[in-house]
Order: structure tokens, then sequence, then C-alpha cells
């Protein structure tokens, strides 16, 4: 049997398209631990992600994870469940939609958006299968992490190289390494928490949580950590706050192994407890709201805070689909097509003026 897969049928004269893929982390179908196993083994087979030796961690996934952890995740999951889905799938596929439309106000209506999931439906692979169907000979690999790390990012570039080493005929690739200090990134997290502020008006301190990693990674090299701290540095700036009011902290920690420091929920625990009364809580590392930010940090921790004697826990929403973002995302996607296009990519100004329509275009895609 032949290594490469079967190419699209071709029309002699078709002209080449240019892709735009944006992909998230993932999720599973349903909130059920039927749902859940193959999710989890899935994510949890990357050896990008488990860096344990594969027979050890084999035994340790197949013989206890795999049959204690579905039951459970699925308990959180039903907790933030919406009736149009997994809300990390919700989002991305909304943003894909409103960039389409962004990019096609912006004079790229022939470009080719898609979204999917590392991890769960729909693949990397259908989506990069949809997009040599469409003729793109020419593709822009966008992760949804702002931040670069290892177990993200390079499992993303992992995946997309695993699919083309059974095509025959080979696109262009670009990849977005990361975003977690573009200018537009940051301003749009800002904007997001003064539009809070405004509304609620300021917390005692403004806790940044970002997803853990195991702090193993970053002796070994990995510049997550730097990178997380340097967005919480720029935002800080961006909103004049002074240092001391601002606090980076890592949540999500599994295993009893080490991992990036300081813990949110004990960080939040330490607060309440020492005077503190109130606190904004957002999550920078996700650009779309999950199970991560809406049951972990906006439950969990809301919870953990209170009872050690907070006054007022307040989460900030992920930037989802606020236009701020959705105009970094289109900027941060035309410089990175660069000289793919056809035309100069259009300013922030005419990005602004033009939102509405492109929110039309976007919705009707």
């Amino acid at each position: 049997m032949s290594q490469y897969w079967q190419e699209p049928a071709y029309t002699h004269g078709t002209a080449p398209r240019t892709g735009v893929l944006l992909v998230n982390l993932g999720t599973p179908t349903a909130p059920t631990a039927a749902a859940l196993r193959p999710y989890l083994k899935e994510f949890l087979s990357d050896p990008r992600v488990v860096e344990i030796p594969r027979p050890i961690w084999w035994l340790i996934l197949n013989g206890i994870i795999l049959n204690t952890r579905p039951a459970k995740s699925a308990k959180k999951y039903a907790s933030v469940w919406t009736s149009e889905g997994s809300p990390l799938k919700v989002h991305t596929e909304k943003q894909a939609k409103l960039l389409a439309g962004f990019l096609a106000q912006a004079g790229q209506r022939e470009l080719h958006v898609s979204w999917a999931m590392r991890y769960g439906q729909p693949s990397i692979r259908s989506q990069l299968d949809a997009m040599r169907a469409a003729g793109c000979t020419r593709i822009l690999v966008v992760p949804l992490y702002p931040q670069y790390a290892a177990s993200t990012t390079a499992t993303v570039v992992d995946e997309v190289a695993n699919c083309l080493r059974h095509w025959r005929n080979l696109p262009e690739v670009r990849y977005v390494r990361s975003f977690g200090d573009d200018p537009g990134y940051i301003e749009a997290l800002a904007a997001s928490v003064r539009a809070h502020w405004q509304r609620n008006g300021q917390a005692d301190r403004l806790v940044l949580s970002f997803h853990g990693i195991p702090r193993r990674s970053l002796d070994l090299g990995d510049p997550y950590h730097c990178e997380c701290y340097k967005t919480g540095r720029l935002l800080g700036e961006a909103l004049k706050l002074a240092p001391e009011r601002l606090i980076v902290s890592f949540q999500s920690r599994f295993g009893k192994a080490e991992w990036l420091k300081p813990y949110t929920q004990p960080t939040l625990e330490e607060l309440g407890g020492s005077g503190v009364g109130s606190v904004d809580v957002m999550c920078p590392g996700f650009v779309s709201d999950c199970l991560e930010t809406l049951e972990e940090i906006n439950m969990e921790c809301r919870e953990a805070f209170l009872h050690a004697g907070g006054k007022q826990f307040s989460y900030i929403p992920c930037l989802n689909e606020n236009q701020p973002w959705i105009e970094a995302l289109t900027t941060l996607s035309l410089n990175h097509l660069g000289n793919w296009l056809s035309i100069a990519p259009p300013d922030a100004a005419s990005l602004a003026r033009q939102a509405s329509r492109a929110r039309e275009l976007g919705a009707g895609a």
C-alpha cells in the first residue's frame, strides 16, 4: 500500500488558493465518560504532553488514569457545557468565522479560513484535507496558544508534519510560533480589563492565571515560563498598574511532580487569608473560555478564595469574540501571510472602521 494518501481531483487551470488554519487544544464531543476516554487517551498519549518513559506511562495511563479520570472530568465538563456544545469548540468556531469576515473585508475574500482541534474533532488532518481539496497551495497555521510551549504549540507543528508526510503534492506552510507579546493581543487584553473595571471597579489585585507545565520543562529549556511573565509585564504596563497589584500564577497542575509556581489556587487562598478583599482574575494564556477557565478558575478557585476570607472574586472572561481580539488576530494573520497576499495589510484604524461590516460577513460564513 502506498504511503501517500490519494490526491484530490484537479482541474488544470484552477487558481491556487491560500488557507488559514486556526488550531486549538481540543475537546470531547460530549460531557460523558464515554466521550472523555478517547479524547484523554489521544491527548495524554502525546509524548510532548507527558515526558515520561513510554512503557511506564502506558501502564499508568491505561491501567489507572483512563479507568478513573473520564468520569470525574465528565462531571466538570457537564458544569460548563452549553446548548451549542463545548465552550472551547463554540468560541473557536466563531473566531474562525469572524476572522474570515474580517479578512474578506480587508480584501482577502479568496482566503480559505478553517479551524481544527489538536485532539478530538475536527481533526487537523480533516481540515488540511479540506484545504487540499479546495486547492490551497499555501497554508498558514495559527496555533491559538499565545505563549509558546513544547507541549502545546509544538504538538500542532508535529501533527501538521505527520499529515503532510503522506501528501504527494506538498503546500508551502507557515506557522505562527507565538503572539504573547503581540501589540494587538496585549491591547485586546487591556481593553477587556478596562471594560471590566468600568463596569465593576478595580479589585485590590489583578491575578493572571496561566496554564501550568512541569518545572522540569523550564529546566530543560522550554521558554513558556518567560513568555508568560512577559505577557504579564506588558499587560501591566498597558494598564499602568503598579507592579505589586499584578500577580502571575499557574493553574491546572497534574500529578505529584513540581510544576511552575506560584500555583493559582494556593495563591488566591493566601490572598484571601491575608486580608486582600477583592481580586480580578483573568487567563491570558487562553483566547477562548473552556473547562480550565470556566470550571477551574470561575468555580473552584472562586470558592477557594471566598472560603479563605476573600470578599469579592471577579472573573474576567477570555477574549472569545471581542472585537479588539478579532482585529488583532486579523492583523496577526495578515502579517504572517505577508507576500502571499496580493495587497498590503490594512492598518488597525482601517480594521476598526470595517468591523461592523466584517461581523456581518463572519456571521453569514
